[in-house]
Parts: structure tokens; sequence; C-alpha cells
């Protein structure tokens, strides 16, 4: 793992919150990535739409290696498309969409998919900033800070807010939501 940049946490707080104040949201209110894609122009297809053209490639990540494949935001010009597995849980797809979705608020700009030799090719610090956004936009601090105060059982608020309970969990360890909660409360 990368270390990010100096004040890209920050930022990234930033940003989620101003993409809620954008979407007439509450800062603890739940983010539903489709409608930000919607917000933001960008359309969104799910892999299975493509089982007519390319039957053997979605046969292959929706049912034999579904590991394999996640999302990709595929370029033409500065219009931009996301492709997500739809074979994945709701939970899942929606850190996928988040992740897709935060390359394109960063404006990160377009790379080729695959190096000279075939392998896949990705700038490991722009992954970090994609993956560290996706999940501030997902579960925002104050979201996070909500759910520790209600002393929400995890899977409760991963449902509420359309993650995983692996998401759920590591937001609120890094937003340091049961630690600001208690501080609170002295």
């Amino acid at each position: 793992m990368t270390a990010l940049r100096r004040g890209f946490k920050t930022e990234a707080n930033d940003i989620a919150r101003q993409v809620r104040q954008e979407l007439g949201l509450r800062l603890a209110d739940p983010l539903d990535p489709l409608r930000l894609a919607e917000h933001l122009g960008i359309p969104v297809l799910p892999l299975t739409d493509f089982h007519r053209d390319v039957p053997d490639v979605v046969r292959h990540f929706t049912k034999v290696n579904r590991k394999e494949f996640s999302g990709v935001t595929v370029f033409r010009g500065p219009a931009r498309l996301i492709v997500f597995n739809d074979s994945h849980s709701d939970g899942r797809q929606a850190s996928d969409l988040a992740h897709e979705l935060a390359h394109a608020l960063l404006q990160h700009p377009p790379g080729p998919a695959l190096d000279g030799s075939g392998c896949r090719d990705w700038d490991q610090e722009l992954e970090e900033e994609a993956n560290w956004l996706a999940g501030a936009l997902l579960v925002s601090d104050e979201a996070a800070i909500a759910v520790a105060r209600s002393k929400m059982p995890i899977e409760n608020a991963a449902r509420k807010y359309g993650v995983s309970s692996k998401m759920m969990r590591f937001r609120l360890n890094v937003s340091g939501a049961h630690a600001r909660v208690q501080r609170a409360k002295w």
C-alpha cells in the first residue's frame, strides 16, 4: 500500500461533503453511486449487458473467475463510461462504482489498461486515492460518527449505507468514529 500524499484524506472528506451538498443530501446520509454517476453525466453499464457481444468474456468474469474484474472506466476522448461487474454483491458493486467515480472526481487521467507485455498496468498512487475517496463517498466521516453514536451493529449500518460490512468496519476505524464519540462524551 502506497502512502497517500499529504493532505489527501482531508481533501477526500471535503470532496465527499461537496458531493453530498450537490446531491441535496445531509452529511451523514447514504450516497447512491448510481445517482452520483447520473449527476456527473457518466453512463454506467453492468458487465452482463455485453453478453451478446462477448459471451465468453462475460461468462468468465461473472461465473468462472469473478474476482478478476470489478469495474473499469472506458474513455472516448473526454467522455467516460463505467462498466462494472454486476455478479458481485451489492456492497461490492457500490464500492466498485464509487472507486471509478472517484477517479472522475479527482480528474485522474486515463491510462493504458495493459503494459507492453500484456500485463495489467495501473498507477498505484491514483488507485489508492480512488480507493480512499470511494470509502469517504460511501460512508462519510459524519456517517461513521452517526453509526458509532447510535451503536448500530456493523451489519445493519452496512445495509443502511449499501456497503459491505468490511467497508463499514474500515470507515469506522479510519475515521476514528468510536474514539471521537467517546471523547465527545467527556
